[in-house]
């Protein structure tokens, strides 16, 4: 099956155009800590319910290895990647899913280098779609999603709030979590209200909680 499920799921979430700032997380606008872009991306085409399954323990080393060749390729720059546990709700099959995939902080790049790039993974490795992220300024006319960032989260943990909560699993469809247990998000400019009591679920401080504005695509 031709996926990437990871990637529409962490899409789905979406946090208030009145601003995360009003809620008292730190707000990013393209600066500290930002990259020029970011991809999420993986090799894997197979639907994964098991959490226990051996491929959710792959490190997804040479893919790697390969997407940063393809970026160095393109004429941008990466220094590496990180890894994540994706968990996700399936709403077909009723039950929550599981992917290894890997983020790429991309530098000396452009909207359109962006795309390019982006499509050539997708298409490289059999994937339905990649997302990607720009960092941009809070009031940049590009400016149309967040991402969030939030210490302290667990794919366990995860999962469990999206069992827990229909309108979540529904609405939010999941999420990915660094092997540190940093959560990630990102969505539309919307439903600050949702993201908050979601976040509370998982037991984050939303004052640690990092807010990134930006632009981002689902390239297919």
């Amino acid at each position: 099956m031709k996926r990437l499920r990871v990637l529409v799921a962490i899409g789905v979430l979406a946090l208030g155009s009145t601003g995360a700032g009003t809620a008292q997380a730190a707000p990013v606008s393209g600066g500290s800590g930002c990259p020029t872009a970011e991809v999420f991306a993986t090799d894997n085409t197979a639907v994964i319910t098991d959490p226990a399954d051996p491929r959710l323990r792959t490190r997804l080393t040479r893919f790697d290895r390969e997407v940063r060749d393809i970026v160095r390729a393109h004429g941008a720059r990466t220094a590496g990647s990180t890894l994540l546990d994706g968990v996700f709700w399936s709403g077909e099959q009723k039950q929550t899913t599981y992917e290894r995939s890997r983020e790429f902080d991309v530098e000396r790049v452009g909207r359109d280098g962006l795309h390019h790039i982006a499509d050539v993974i997708r298409k490289q490795y059999d994937q339905e779609s990649v997302l990607t992220f720009r960092c941009l300024p809070r009031t940049a006319p590009e400016t149309d999603a967040v991402e969030v960032r939030a210490p302290g989260v667990s794919p366990t943990l995860l999962r469990e709030a999206l069992v827990a909560d229909p309108e979540a699993r529904d609405r939010l469809g999941g999420g990915s979590v660094t092997l540190g247990g940093e959560l990630i998000l990102i969505a539309p400019v919307s439903d600050l209200p949702l993201a908050r009591r979601f976040t509370a679920a998982l037991g984050v401080d939303w004052s640690r909680a990092e807010v990134r504005y930006g632009d981002e695509e689902f390239v297919a």
